[in-house]
C-alpha cells in the first residue's frame, strides 16, 4: 500500500492522530527565533491546515498541499473562519506540478518520515531542493528511532536516516531531538530538522 492510499484510508476511518488545533510549538520557536522571514512557504502533507494558517497570519504566503480531498476541505473552511488567505490544494508532492514554485520554504510535519527506503526519502530531499529557490529553506519535524519501541505512532527515523537523505541536496543547520507539539499526553519523540538548499 502506498503513502498516499494509506493516509486515504486513515482519513477516511477517522484515525487522525496527527492532527493538531493549535501550531506545533517547534515550528513556532524556529520562526521566531532563528529568525526564519516571512516569505513565499510552501507546506506539505499540511492536513488540516493548522500549521500553514498560523504562518500565514505571521505574513507568510503560503500554499498548502495534501493528497487527501478530505483535510483539504476542512482547513479550507478553517481559514475562512479565520479570515485567512491561504491556497490550499489537493496535490500529490511525487507526482503533481505545484504551483508558484519555487519557494523560499518548504515545511513539511511528519510527512518526510512516511516514506520507508532510504531511496525515497532521498527522491523526497531531491524534489523538495528542487522547488526551492537558492538559498531556500526546508524545516521537517519527523519521528525519531530515540525512543522506547512502540507499535503504534509516526515511523521513527534515526539522525543517520536523515543525513543519509538530505546530505546530498542539503545543508543540515540544525538536527535536534524533541517532541510532537500534540494534545496527547505522550507526544511521540521527533527530530527537528532546518536544512538549506545546497
Amino acid at each position: 500500500m502506498n503513502t498516499k492510499t494509506r493516509f486515504v484510508n486513515y482519513y477516511s476511518e477517522g484515525y487522525m492522530p496527527w492532527v493538531h488545533s493549535k501550531p506545533d510549538f517547534n515550528l513556532v520557536e524556529i520562526v521566531e527565533s532563528w529568525p526564519v522571514h516571512a516569505c513565499k512557504t510552501l507546506e506539505i502533507g499540511c492536513g488540516t491546515g493548522t500549521d500553514a494558517i498560523w504562518l500565514a497570519k505571521q505574513g507568510f504566503n503560503v500554499t498548502a498541499i495534501d493528497a487527501v480531498e478530505l483535510p483539504i476541505s476542512q482547513a479550507i473552511e478553517q481559514a475562512k473562519k479565520e479570515g485567512v488567505n491561504c491556497t490550499f490544494m489537493v496535490k500529490d508532492f511525487f507526482k503533481d506540478e505545484i504551483p508558484g514554485d519555487p519557494f523560499q520554504l518548504i515545511f513539511d510535519r511528519g510527512f518526510f518520515h512516511s516514506y520507508k527506503s532510504n531511496k525515497n526519502r532521498k527522491r523526497f530531499a531531491e524534489i523538495v531542493s528542487d522547488k526551492l529557490s537558492k538559498s531556500g529553506i526546508w524545516i521537517s519535524l519527523a519521528g525519531s528511532c530515540d525512543s522506547p519501541p512502540r507499535e503504534t505512532g509516526p515511523p521513527m527515523l534515526s539522525a543517520k536516516n536523515i543525513v543519509d537523505a538530505v546530505e546530498p541536496f542539503f545543508e543540515i543547520k540544525l538536527l535536534k531531538p524533541s517532541v510532537f507539539g500534540s494534545e496527547s499526553k505522550v507526544p511521540a519523540n521527533i527530530w527537528v530538522c532546518l536544512m538549506k538548499k545546497r
